[in-house]
């Protein structure tokens, strides 16, 4: 290894965060290695046959995720050598601070919930050293909020006035909502992330390391590769299965990019166009059921909707999006007459099924086992057990005790950075709720936008890029959840579109210039420039900020008549192409900025929640397809002529 302070770390992509983590070698990577293998056989075996309270089990993830968490992440890039013996130190630390609440949870009951000093003690380093953690994870942003929040709560609401005065509470009391309360560190999010989002990271975790992703990127490339600009379009396909699998953008962006990028430059597409694609497809890939990152489960166990319900009124919104994405890159391959891959490039999709069919029976026995009433823990336990005996359906793809062991590994290490935003963000939530900021909020919103759903849903979606630019896609979730998503069922909105529609505006930041980290990683694979790929990116993304307004205005959550529910989503699909071609400028032929005005009308008429506006729309449509027919018509008859 290096001597430069440069050698000593490397960039995480395989969470929601990318921090600076250790370059380990020898025993600290075996260190690493068991620790993970042990948290992930803890984690099934608490959520199958093992019985123990909640806070204990959480108490005891947490002392899982930070000892992994101080090791991998350092002190700071320069210091991350130097400092590991004291990370070590830290790392056990947190380890005795899990430890001592389960150990002593029985005698605070015993004493009535009245904590002693040395109670006290551990609950302030516990708080101090998740703030740490994050810190390192997820930069300064979350724990800055969180310490806000904590003084805020402590002294500085009192000298606030009007509707954020707040009398404050004592150090002791803080401390004793913040440990051993079920609304603090240990309390409901601590609970998501312990049950639900890490049984669904190791479940990613199996898939991945039996060949899944390989599998995915091949029947892509199989079914798309003889089309108009199938590179990109295979990208979509792709990214869409392996962004819902691997519920990080980010980690999406660099896993399918590194193939995707390269074979839509091959065909003609631009750098900047590439790159814009494999962003833009790669955070839809949160939206796609049946797994959608850990959104789905937080959203669930927030709300108390069934996973299943959630998972199943996603489906159209999350189709709608990435055939939008397609529009754009269909559009794109006419327009610059690109080519289709070579024959010898394209594998036969029979021999790729015939290879892989045996990855479809996990899917299978999880979303089988979901919509037979099973919970959602023991469903992807379930899975974990269905990937490992169908990977001995072919030789190549055989998962032996050491693969086994190495994915155990894998995914308690790719939770680490998700464990620790869910963790601090239960700081967040257990003071919001302490204090009623969420009602205060909700109020202050109201009066800002006069009433008006529509003004309110401006402010929701501004409020979500501000925080994006900072937070990682599920904090932003969790923080908007708690202080917006009142405000928008006091004006009318039913809970699960309201949820919906700010978790889908909570994955704007990873496609929005300045800061949008999915566009920035692909522009590292495409070699263009990131603000332009972040513009580019948010071109193609137009459908996160125009279908979440279906959620509020139309039907197409299941809330009327199935009946509506298609024809929604039928004039939605047409308005979103017709959005398209507007700002592509083209569609049968290149078009003047009359015929794109006339697309944007066209557009507004499709989504526009009214029957008649609809079938406006489709005739304006059709309209301009014919009246293009005559232009592309025109050059070939004066040619004859």
């Amino acid at each position: 290894m290096s001597n430069t302070p440069e050698a000593d770390v490397k960039t995480e992509t395989s969470g929601e965060s990318r921090a600076a983590q250790r370059r380990l070698g020898g025993i600290h990577v075996r260190i690493i290695y068991w620790a993970g293998v042990a948290m992930a056989l803890f984690h099934l075996w608490v959520n199958t046959i093992g019985i123990m309270p909640e806070i204990q089990r959480n108490a005891l993830h947490f002392a899982f995720v930070l000892f992994l968490g101080f090791i991998i992440y350092p002190i700071s890039r320069r210091a991350a050598r130097q400092t590991l013996p004291l990370d070590y130190g830290l790392a056990v630390l947190a380890v005795t601070t899990g430890v001592y609440l389960v150990l002593f949870e029985d005698a605070l009951h015993a004493r009535n919930e009245v904590p002693i000093l040395i109670d006290l003690v551990f609950a302030g380093i516990a708080i101090v050293l998740m703030i740490e953690i994050t810190r390192r994870t997820a930069g300064y942003i979350i724990p800055s909020i969180a310490t806000v929040f904590l003084a805020y709560a402590l002294w500085f609401g009192r000298y606030m006035g009007g509707l954020w005065n707040f009398p404050g509470v004592t150090v002791e009391r803080m401390l004793y909502r913040m440990y051993f309360a079920p609304d603090g560190i240990f309390g409901t999010i601590a609970t998501i992330s312990s049950t639900f989002v890490f049984l669904f990271v190791l479940f990613a975790a199996f898939l991945l390391k039996s060949g899944a992703g390989e599998f995915i990127i091949n029947l892509s490339v199989a079914v798309m590769g003889r089309m108009v600009g199938g590179p990109a379009k295979m990208a979509v396909f792709a990214s869409g299965l392996m962004g819902s699998i691997s519920g990080s953008a980010v980690a999406n962006t660099v896993g399918t990019g590194s193939i995707t990028i390269p074979l839509m430059k091959r065909v003609g597409f631009s750098a900047r166009f590439a790159g814009g694609v494999e962003a833009a497809a790669s955070t839809g890939g949160q939206l796609m059921p049946p797994i959608m990152g850990a959104g789905a489960f937080i959203m669930s166990q927030w709300t108390q909707i069934p996973y299943l319900t959630i998972v199943g009124v996603a489906i159209i919104p999350a189709l709608l999006y990435f055939v939008s994405v397609a529009f754009f890159v269909h559009l794109r391959a006419k327009k610059e007459g690109l080519r289709t891959l070579e024959k010898d490039e394209i594998p036969s999709v029979v021999s790729v099924l015939k290879e892989g069919w045996h990855f479809f029976i996990p899917i299978g026995v999880l979303m089988g086992l979901l919509i037979y009433g099973f919970t959602p823990t023991f469903s992807a336990c379930a899975g974990i057990g269905a990937i490992i005996v169908c990977s001995w359906f072919n030789k190549k793809t055989r998962m032996g005790p050491k693969d086994i062991l190495d994915a155990l590994a894998q995914g308690a290490q790719n939770m680490v950075s998700t464990g620790v935003i869910l963790l601090c963000s239960g700081i967040v939530v257990g003071v919001v709720l302490m204090v009623g900021a969420g009602i205060k909020f909700s109020i202050m919103i109201s009066t800002i936008s006069g009433g008006s759903l529509f003004i309110t849903i401006i402010l929701v979606a501004l409020a979500s890029l501000v925080l994006g630019m900072g937070l990682p896609v599920t904090a932003s979730y969790i923080v908007l959840a708690v202080l917006a998503a009142p405000s928008m069922e006091m004006l009318g909105t039913s809970l699960i579109a309201a949820h919906m529609l700010i978790f889908w505006y909570s994955q704007d930041a990873n496609v929005t210039p300045p800061v949008c980290l999915a566009a920035y990683s692909a522009a590292g694979i495409s070699g263009s420039r990131p603000l332009e790929t972040g513009f580019e990116s948010w071109k193609l993304a137009k459908g996160i900020y125009i279908i979440p307004l279906l959620f509020v205005y139309t039907p197409i959550l299941f809330e009327g008549p199935l009946w509506q529910v298609l024809e929604t989503a039928a004039a939605a699909l047409l308005g979103l192409f017709c959005a398209a071609v507007m700002f592509e400028g083209f569609h049968l032929v290149a078009l003047n900025w009359g015929l794109r005005l006339a697309y944007l009308a066209a557009a507004v008429l499709l989504l526009w929640p009214l029957l008649a506006l609809h079938a406006a729309g489709a005739v304006l449509l059709a309209a301009l397809v014919i009246a293009q027919k005559v232009i592309a018509r025109k050059p070939a008859e004066e040619q004859a002529s």
